[in-house]
């Protein structure tokens, strides 16, 4: 193996493994003094075929620069993928996974915001970003439903005014939170009974 010190078949597996799951490829020997380095080459007729496979796409890895090495964002495909456009100007979004074959968003290193740009993507909380949230995000550009200020729930104003009222505040709090809503198209003047009127629109929240 390089080296005059004899080794146990079934420790020098269980050390190699070892070092593995600490993510180390670059495994010295383990005799204290010894600086020589052990080669899957080397080590391939004793090593079980996943743990010698895991070593060498583990040196391999290493071998490529942490700002060019990111993963599919998809947890249950998670391959190593090499981003060839770091630090250049370029900017590449929507990309497939060569392993998967699902779509991605190289930039923002998440699976595709269809309908979103990156800038948009990037405002919205952890809850809106799984597959759901961003379906319900589509429904709230489609609709131009707008955001309470206070309780952070999405509204719809189906009729009435463009005055809202916080209607958890309104159960919760002795001060009432009262906002305008932008209205498409937009209204130059607010009804007469602004802060009175019952107006009926429709909740969402994450």
């Amino acid at each position: 193996m390089g080296c005059n010190h004899s080794y146990c078949k079934n420790c020098i597996v269980k050390y190699i493994s070892s070092k593995l799951q600490e993510n180390i490829s670059r495994i010295l020997y383990p005799v204290t003094g010894c600086n020589g380095e052990l080669e899957p080459q080397n080590c391939g007729s004793i090593l079980p075929n996943d743990v010698f496979v895991k070593w060498g796409d583990a040196l391999c890895e290493s071998m490529i620069l942490v700002s060019e090495r990111f993963y599919c964002p998809f947890k249950d495909c998670s391959a190593l993928l090499i981003d060839e456009c770091a630090g250049e100007n370029k900017v590449i979004n929507q990309s497939e996974c060569p392993e998967c074959r699902r779509l991605f968003c190289a930039k923002c290193k998440v699976p595709w915001h269809s309908g979103f740009v990156c800038e948009e993507f990037d405002k919205f909380n952890n809850d809106e970003r799984v597959i759901e949230g961003l379906q319900l995000m589509q429904l709230v550009k489609n609709q131009e439903w707008q955001r309470c200020p206070s309780c952070r729930m999405y509204v719809g104003r189906s009729e009435g005014c463009a005055q809202m009222k916080c209607r958890i505040s309104l159960s919760t709090s002795s001060e009432v939170v009262v906002w305008t809503a932008t209205l498409y198209p937009p209204q130059t003047t607010l009804c007469e009974n602004a802060l009175g009127v019952d107006i009926q629109f429709v909740r969402f929240g994450l």
